[in-house]
């Protein structure tokens, strides 16, 4: 039986309100989630709070789950949207994935920044590039935003990026080529082209 084929016939047991399969389900997911958020917020209570609400927040919608993705990986998605509103309600800057190697959108946003120095209205710009990268990531189909999380905030090689999606590494590169385009095209279209008054090359 596959991961998603046996996650599938959980959340089924879930939406039948079995007992069992709900504890199963926290004491499953709890500690992965935990350490998923930990990394970060960088704060113990505040992780504890993300997962928490992610496991609420998932229950009310387990039926919309179709096992298309291991069922972590769905709930990983909904972990990383409660830490965007973290960091959105508490106007902190989360970490930012550094594909300014790869993408000129990002370098660009970025070294406008810099170049304004440390003041008030630069850390208010930071923040809505850190928001607005986020908000990118969150909507890329749930293996790229993944894959790109665990290249560039993790730190994780290809192969190991490889096992964890359970594909060959020739596979997992071309996977996070199309993720970084995706990730390249959906930043162009949600600030089209110009970020701050700096154009970026097409």
């Amino acid at each position: 039986m596959t991961t998603e084929h046996a996650d599938r016939f959980f959340v089924g047991r879930l939406l039948r309100g079995d007992e069992e399969a709900f504890a199963e389900f926290f004491d499953r997911n709890f500690a992965p989630l935990y350490r998923f958020a930990l990394a970060r917020v960088a704060d113990e209570d505040a992780a504890e709070e993300v997962v928490q609400t992610t496991l609420c927040r998932a229950v009310r919608k387990l039926a919309t789950y179709r096992g298309e993705a291991a069922l972590l990986t769905w709930l990983t998605t909904i972990c990383r949207h409660e830490i965007a509103t973290y960091f959105e309600r508490r106007k902190k800057v989360p970490p930012m994935l550094d594909l300014s190697d790869d993408l000129p959108e990002i370098r660009a946003a970025m070294e406008s920044l810099g170049a304004e120095g440390l003041n008030a209205q630069a850390g208010i710009q930071r923040r809505e590039v850190a928001r607005l990268v986020q908000v990118v990531l969150d909507r890329l189909p749930i293996h790229y935003g993944d894959a790109l999380e665990w290249k560039y905030l993790d730190g994780l090689t290809v192969v190991e990026i490889a096992g964890r999606l359970s594909l060959a590494p020739k596979a997992a590169e071309s996977l996070l080529t199309r993720a970084r385009a995706a990730f390249r095209d959906a930043f162009r279209a949600a600030y089209g082209g110009a970020w701050n008054g700096v154009e970026v090359d097409s």
